[in-house]
C-alpha cells in the first residue's frame, strides 16, 4: 500500500480541534442543549459523538502504530453508551479533552512512525496514517460545522479541511449516496479549490472528470458547498448554478447521516 504524507492532515486536524475548542468555550448550559444542524442532536450530542470518536480513533491510532488488533464494531457500543450517559456539560468538557489527546498524539509521531503506520478501519478499510486521519477529519470538520452553523448561519466548513476533503469525495459518494429515481450524469465543477468531477446519480458514483465523459446535466458551486451537499448538509449555496438537475434532486441523492 502506497503511503501518503500525513502532515497536511495532522495540521488540519489541529486547526479543526482548535476551532471546536473555541466554540465550546463560549457555550453555557442552554447553548449545549440547543439544537445543532442535525435536528435530532443537540450541540452536546454532537460533542458526545466527537468525544467518543476521539476515543475510538485513539485506539485505531495505537493499533496502527503497534500492529495490535484495532477496535471491532462491537467495541464501539460501550464507548457510545459511556458518553451518552454523561451530562451535557461533561460531554462538552470531556470531548475537548479527548480530542486534544488524540490530536496531540497524532502530532507527536515521528516520520518513521508515520511512514510505517497501517490499520484496518471498521473491519474493511486498510489505510495509512493519512487515510485514518482523513476519516477523522471528515467527521470532525463536518460535525464542528454542525455546531458552528447553529450559532452563526453564515458559518462554513474550514477552508483547509475543504482543500483536503474534496478529493476524498469520490471514495465516499457511493457510501453516502442513494440512487436517484431518474438517474443522470452530472458534470460537476467546483471553485476553491477548482475540481472537475462526473457524478452518476444512478450508481451512485463520483469520479474525476474524463475528456470523453458524456453528461446530460451540470452543476457548478464552491467546493465547500459540494462537500456539504455530499454529506447531506446543503440547504442552499451562494454561487451555485445547475442545468438539467435541481438542488432538491441532488439532496435526495445525498440525504445525509
Amino acid at each position: 500500500m502506497a503511503t501518503t504524507d500525513a502532515t497536511s492532515w495532522v495540521r488540519a486536524l489541529r486547526a479543526s480541534h482548535d476551532r471546536l475548542a473555541g466554540i465550546v468555550a463560549g457555550l453555557d448550559g442552554d447553548g449545549l442543549r440547543a439544537r445543532s444542524y442535525d435536528t435530532e442532536w443537540s450541540v452536546a450530542d454532537v460533542l458526545s459523538h466527537l468525544g467518543s470518536g476521539a476515543e475510538i480513533f485513539s485506539r485505531y491510532l495505537e493499533a496502527g502504530l503497534t500492529g495490535g488488533d484495532p477496535p471491532s464494531l462491537d467495541d464501539f457500543k460501550p464507548v457510545w453508551d459511556t458518553w451518552n450517559a454523561l451530562s451535557p456539560q461533561e460531554q462538552a468538557s470531556r470531548a475537548v479533552t479527548a480530542d486534544e489527546a488524540f490530536t496531540a498524539r497524532a502530532e507527536s509521531l515521528t516520520p518513521e512512525q508515520r511512514a510505517a503506520f497501517h490499520v484496518t478501519l471498521f473491519g474493511r478499510m486498510p489505510v495509512d496514517l493519512a487515510g485514518a486521519l482523513g476519516m477523522r477529519l471528515s467527521e470532525h470538520a463536518l460535525h464542528t460545522w454542525d455546531i458552528a452553523v447553529a450559532l452563526d448561519p453564515a458559518a462554513r466548513v474550514a477552508p483547509d479541511a475543504v482543500d483536503l476533503l474534496v478529493d476524498r469525495l469520490p471514495a465516499l459518494a457511493g457510501f453516502l449516496g442513494k440512487q436517484a429515481p431518474a438517474p443522470v450524469a452530472v458534470a460537476v465543477t467546483t471553485t476553491g479549490p477548482a475540481r472537475s468531477f462526473t457524478l452518476d446519480t444512478g450508481g451512485v458514483t463520483l469520479a474525476p472528470a474524463g475528456a470523453d465523459d458524456a453528461s446530460a446535466a451540470s452543476l457548478a458551486l464552491p467546493a465547500e458547498a459540494f462537500l456539504r451537499l455530499v454529506y447531506g448538509r446543503l440547504d442552499d449555496a451562494d454561487g451555485l448554478t445547475a442545468s438539467g438537475v435541481t438542488l432538491p434532486e441532488l439532496k435526495a441523492v445525498f440525504p445525509g447521516f
